[in-house]
């Protein structure tokens, strides 16, 4: 059995977003074989965000474990909380903000087409 070291990563308005978002990488790029771009835990505090972005050459999913958000799916707004989990298409935006009081919580994959 091997433990993966993981790396944390402090990123301010990701994606022309609001505030300081955390991404706990939980794979290194030798773990995800090519494959994928990124396997994370990421937490958005309160009144912050990942910004509207796009989609090129990969998919990305996130699963919700904790908290209240705004997911916005190619301008359409959705609420959503914990156990939901979206998706991205490649070629496809989204963007995802924390509308509660609590810290948001989700698990982040980044799938290469």
């Amino acid at each position: 059995m091997a433990f993966i070291e993981q790396k944390v990563i402090q990123a301010k308005n990701k994606a022309n977003g609001k505030g300081e978002i955390t991404i706990v990488q939980l794979l290194t790029e030798a773990e995800l074989d090519g494959k994928c771009n990124m396997f994370a835990k990421v937490t958005i505090p309160p009144g912050c965000s990942i910004g509207i972005h796009e989609h090129h050459g990969n998919t990305e999913t996130y699963h919700i474990l904790q908290g209240k958000a705004l997911y916005n799916d190619n301008g359409t707004d959705v609420e959503i909380g914990p156990g939901k989990t979206t998706f991205c298409p490649d070629g496809e935006k989204h963007g995802i903000e924390n509308i509660g009081d609590e810290d948001l919580v989700f698990m982040a994959l980044i799938i290469k087409k």
